[in-house]
Order: structure tokens, then C-alpha cells, then sequence
């Protein structure tokens, strides 16, 4: 959305504020503003005068680009971080926040994209911790499991308050941490890409949460880059590109086009654009391939697939149906329990020197794991180990006796103006950087390789609509250079975007396959639910 001299508009909205209940010529201050916040790390001005309004008891989004600063400013509102300039008013009074005491002392809970949980503790004990009330915990808990059976009822988030965090699906544990905000009496939530490990039913679900929230009067803050988020969601947007506010905007206004616009400051392709696939020889193979999961449970059972040079397979299912198993297993980090796995026609399973996560990599498999936190980078490492992890013994990196920083680095930077990564600093800390552009280190250190085999778990989670475009091109691009890929993701639209044939998992069984180019979304969500293709059909 631009005026004639090519500036973004600023469309304000009515930033009038009225509690549930009160009188309407009640106006009351907004549940949040900010003036003039600037956040410089080092060199990178990662907050240029950031001011934004967020009014009482509504839905506001915050989008744009990975690196856009939209983490950076609501990490200062939360106090994560301090700001280095810049005034924080509360329901219009000034706020010194420094620390997420302070933010929570002032009513604001944050939920953050990579859940903040202790896995080997209940779901009581992750809500208490930090807020026991006392030397012991027994009349800590006693209140705690109450106050969570109150919430639970009144915002429709039903957990088992007694299971271990570590053992609920992703959906449960976001319910989790937005049960431990509201009991810190938040009234201002902050949710970091809240969606971006959730299937589209539990997205779906969440949605309904926020807005009973809402209709309670409570203020929610999100942060997004997905239109679908945007669209059917908030009720005011401020966007953000390279550290700074360019508009505030009613959701309604946009379309899904201008949007797209609006966050990468261009005209964004909202499809996949590609030609027929032209496959050749198969390149990866198994038959009968059973893998076993924690607590000796069978994940994967019986699959049998075939994936040709030069083609995209897709597996499409509600997570949890043995995908992430069968990935792990194909990348050679998890074992197998029987059955046959053929990379460019040779038996791996009978080849041990080979059939490892190393081994495998230097035969021309490639690996985008769907956890880029826990298994694609090691978040204490510069960007630039982080670039090399799985590849740090090539001859390319190492000189006779120590590593050849000077080439690691130079590597990464290359890769970071290849793949947009911002900001662009191979020397920063992996952990500094936003989930999105974690996952184009990840995607630039695989995809460059010239594998022969790429497997691609979830490669657009956490990613802005600029960068899909850009994964979804590259991922093309590589299928036809003859490279095979199998592709893991719960985004539905994307699979039947890239995929020319699709296998649905249910329960760790492959229920059929659909030509890409005729899925359709029914007939793939009731296989997803465990309907057969011929009964699907």
C-alpha cells in the first residue's frame, strides 16, 4: 500500500478504549504504548524509533520480515532486554520495565515461539515454578491446582494439570504457557509466532482461545508473519520492516496481496510457481521400514515410498502420525528396527560405515531436521560454526593443524547474502538471531551442499511470506537440477503446493498417495484422519 510518491500509508485506527461494561463515553487510556524505542546490538540497529499503540481488550498484530525487530521490541516490553532510548507507558502511566518481574508485576505474560518448559515437570509444577508463594509448596500447589481448574473452565484450555509437560503434544504445552501467564494475573499477553509448531486444527483452536480472552477483556499481542493469522485474527496491525514502524492499519483494509506488501516493502508471488516435474531414476527407497519410538512404541510401521531424481514427494499428515520418525530414520539418526532403506540403489541398512548421520551426509544426503533449535544448530555457536555443523571436517574448513576460520566465515557470509539472512554477521551469536533467519542458516547450509537427496522437514516454519517465496523457488530449483526431496510439513497448502505426489501418514502408515496437481483439501484431510484413498474417495 503506497501513495503516489511510492511511501507506505499509515492508517490509523480508532485507538478509542472502553473496558467491558463501561459506559460508552468512558474512554479509557490504551493497555499499551510505546515512544520513540530505539535497541542497537553492536553495529545493527535492530529498533529505530519504534512507536506503536495497542488499545484495551483487542487482538494487535506486530508483522513483518524475519529481522523486521518485531521479537527485539516485545522482548523490551517484557523485559528481556532494556531498550536504549525510548518511554514504555501501561494503561497511560510510565513503566520502567527491566526485567520480566517488572512486566509481570505490570500484568503482562509473554509466551514465546520456542516454549519456555520444563519437560520432566508436571503441568502444576511448570505453572508454579518461580511463583511458589512460600518456603513450601503444599499450599502453593493446593491454590495453584484450583486457580488452574477456574482458568481451565473459563477459557476452554483443559489440560491434564498432573502430566508430564515433556510428553503433550506441541498444542497441549502452548495452552500450558498461556495458562501460566493468566496465572500471574496477566492482562496484556504477548504470543511469539504462536502457531508456528501447531497443526492447522489446533491454530484453529488457539484461535478461539484468543478471542474468548479478548471478549474477556484481556489484550493480546501477536507476534505473526502469517496472513492467514492476520486476516482472520487481530483487529489492528502495526507492521514493521528493518527495525522501524512504515504503518499502523486496520485488519480489514489490506487485502491478502497488499499485505503481503506491506511486510516485505514488495509485490510477493503468492503461489508456488513451477513447471512439470520430469522424474528420473529413484534415488531413495524403503520397503517395509519400521521404526520405534520412546518407551519401545512402534512410530513408523510397514512403509514402503520411492522418491525420483528430479521430483518433490510430500508426506502430509496431523503431526505426531510417524513423519518426524520417518524423517530422523532416513537421516540416520534414529535407528531402524527392520526393513530396507536404498539411497541411489545401494542397501544402507546393510551398510553400517554409511548408514549414520555422517556417513550419510557424504553420500549426498542432506538434512533440514523439523526442530531447528534441538537438532539443526547449537544456539551458543556463532552463526558461522553453526553453518558448518555436520560439515566442520571438510578439507575446505581445515588448514594442516586448526580450523580455517577465515574460509568458515567467509562461507557463512556468502551463504547470509545468498539467503537474505538478517542481520547479516557471521560472528553473532546463532542464538541472537530470529527463528525465521535460524532457518535459513539451516536451509543454506543444507541446500548447498549439492545433495543428491534432501530431506526437508517443516522448511518454512517461522519464516515471513518474503522468504517462503524464496525457500519455495530454491526448493524448486533444486528439483529440477534432478536433486530428489521428500518433504515433511504441516502446512497443508504447502505440500499440495510443491509435492507432485503426495503420501498421507496416519498412525505411522502410509494411507495412500494423491497426485500433486489434483489434491484436494478434503479428500486429503480425511485421509490425514485415517480414511483409506479408495474410501476417501
Amino acid at each position: 500500500m503506497t501513495d503516489s510518491r511510492g511511501n507506505d500509508t499509515i492508517v490509523q485506527g480508532d485507538f478509542r478504549n472502553r473496558s467491558p461494561g463501561s459506559r460508552p463515553n468512558e474512554i479509557l487510556p490504551p493497555a499499551l504504548e510505546l515512544g520513540n524505542v530505539n535497541k542497537w546490538f553492536g553495529t545493527n540497529h535492530a529498533n529505530k524509533d519504534v512507536s506503536l499503540t495497542v488499545r484495551r481488550g483487542s487482538i494487535h498484530g506486530v508483522i513483518g520480515e524475519n529481522g523486521a525487530g518485531k521479537s527485539t521490541i516485545m522482548s523490551i516490553v517484557y523485559g528481556y532486554i532494556g531498550a536504549d532510548s525510548g518511554t514504555v507507558k501501561v494503561n497511560g502511566k510510565p513503566t520502567d520495565i527491566r526485567t520480566p518481574r517488572d512486566a509481570i508485576a505490570a500484568g503482562i505474560g509473554m509466551v514465546h515461539q520456542h516454549f519456555m518448559l520444563v519437560d520432566t515437570f508436571t503441568v502444576l509444577e511448570n505453572v508454579l515454578l518461580g511463583a511458589e508463594g512460600g518456603a513450601t509448596l503444599g499450599p502453593g500447589l493446593r491454590r495453584a491446582r484450583a486457580e488452574l481448574k477456574r482458568l481451565e473452565r473459563e477459557y476452554a484450555l483443559e489440560v491434564d494439570v498432573d502430566a508430564l509437560v515433556g510428553e503433550l503434544p506441541v498444542g497441549l504445552q502452548q495452552r500450558v504457557e498461556i495458562l501460566k501467564v493468566l496465572y500471574r494475573g496477566a492482562e496484556i499477553l504477548i504470543l511469539d509466532e504462536p502457531t508456528g509448531v501447531l497443526t492447522p486444527q489446533e491454530a484453529d483452536h488457539l484461535f478461539r482461545i484468543l478471542r474468548a480472552l479478548r471478549d474477556q477483556g484481556k489484550t493480546i499481542i501477536i507476534i505473526t508473519h502469517k496472513l492467514r493469522e492476520i486476516m482472520d485474527l487481530t483487529d489492528a496491525v502495526t507492521v514493521m520492516r528493518r527495525g522501524a514502524v512504515v504503518a499502523d492499519v486496520r485488519t480489514r483494509e489490506p487485502s491478502r496481496e497488499q499485505w503481503a506488501e506491506l511486510m516485505v516493502g514488495r509485490k510477493v508471488l503468492l503461489r508456488v510457481d513451477k513447471k512439470p516435474a520430469r522424474p528420473g531414476p529413484v534415488l531413495l527407497e524403503t520397503e517395509g521400514l519400521t521404526v520405534v519410538g520412546g518407551a519401545g512404541v512402534t512410530r513408523v510401521e510397514g512403509v514402503g515410498l520411492q522418491v525420483r531424481a528430479g521430483e518433490i514427494v510430500g508426506i502430509a499428515g496431523v503431526s505426531g502420525n510417524g513423519q518426524s520418525e520417518l524423517l530422523e530414520a532416513l537421516a540416520g539418526i534414529r535407528p531402524v528396527a527392520s526393513g530396507t532403506v536404498r539411497i541411489k540403489g545401494e542397501d544402507v541398512t546393510r551398510r553400517p560405515d554409511i548408514f549414520t548421520a555422517k556417513g550419510l551426509r557424504r553420500f549426498g544426503v542432506a538434512h533440514v531436521p523439523e526442530d531447528r533449535q534441538k537438532v539443526g544448530l547449537v544456539t551458543a555457536f556463532t552463526a558461522a560454526e553453526s553453518s558448518i555443523l555436520g560439515y566442520h571436517d571438510d578439507r575446505a574448513y581445515n588448514g594442516r593443524v586448526l580450523m580455517d576460520r577465515g574460509a568458515v566465515v567467509a562461507r557463512c557470509a556468502r551463504e547470509m547474502r545468498d539467503y537474505d539472512v538478517r542481520p547479516p554477521l557471521p560472528r553473532l551469536r546463532t542464538a541472537a538471531f530470529s527463528g525465521g533467519n535460524q532457518q535459513k542458516i539451516v536451509l543454506a547450509r543444507e541446500m548447498e551442499r549439492d545433495p543428491a537427496v534432501l530431506l526437508v522437514g517443516q522448511p518454512t516454519r517461522g519464516v515471513d511470506i518474503g522468504a517462503i517465496e524464496f525457500i519455495h523457488r530454491r526448493l524448486i530449483a533444486l528439483r529440477d537440477a534432478g536433486k530428489a526431496i521428500l518433504l515433511v510439513s504441516v502446512e497443508l497448502d504447502e505440500v499440495r503446493a510443491l509435492a507432485d505426489r503426495i503420501l498421507v501418514m496416519f498412525d505411522g502408515h502410509i494411507m495412500g498417495e494423491v497426485p500433486g496437481d489434483a489434491a484436494e483439501e478434503r479428500h486429503l484431510g480425511l485421509m490425514m484422519a485415517g480414511v483409506t484413498t479408495e474410501a476417501a474417495e
